[in-house]
């Protein structure tokens, strides 16, 4: 059986993890086995991943701090706190969606890439409950510096979704523009 922590992370992730700062904390929300969590341990990131599925939490747990809830049922158990990095791939509750954006720290990145409309055409998830709607993803990040944003579709496998890579703007001004690599 191949466990998602043997995966590759997201090509997304993957092309936008320059952007975090050396050393940053990094959160994975709905973290499975800890695909990212293990990416990120890899690069010197301390990871903490969150997830419902006592198996995944096992699993991740190998690659930094792992712990189980259930972020849809019961409170978000980050609350106050700040990560340099926010990853979250193929998971959305709206209801999270300001909790996931308001733990980005000032400076910290957050990497978002989630099934969107038109997935139902082609496969699962293909509830609306589970596809975010034109434009929703940019919405949710409206405080945030938009680096990267995607809505559309993928070839293969075959499915529709949005991904962004956006900065928490650092405190204090800048004497000059901040240069994100693209």
């Amino acid at each position: 059986m191949l466990l998602s922590h043997d995966l590759p992370p997201s090509p997304w992730v993957a092309r936008w993890s320059h952007l975090l700062a050396p050393g940053a904390t990094v959160l994975d929300v709905a973290c499975g086995a800890g695909r990212h969590m293990q990416w990120f341990a890899q690069r010197g990131h301390a990871a903490t991943g969150v997830d419902r599925a006592p198996e995944a939490i096992a699993s991740a747990s190998r690659f930094g701090h792992a712990m189980l809830a259930d972020i849809e049922d019961g409170p978000w158990p980050f609350a106050g706190q700040l990560f340099g990095a926010v990853v979250v791939t193929n998971y959305l509750w709206r209801a999270r969606l300001p909790d996931i954006v308001a733990a980005v720290a000032p400076g910290g990145v957050l990497l978002y890439e989630t099934f969107a409309a038109g997935n139902e055409s082609v496969g699962k998830p293909s509830r609306p409950d589970f596809l975010l709607q034109p434009g929703e993803l940019l919405a949710a990040c409206a405080g945030l510096r938009v680096v990267a944003y995607e809505d559309g579709f993928l070839a293969d496998p075959e499915r529709f979704v949005q991904r962004i890579a956006a900065v928490r703007p650092p405190e204090g001004l800048a004497r000059s523009p901040l240069r994100y690599p693209l």
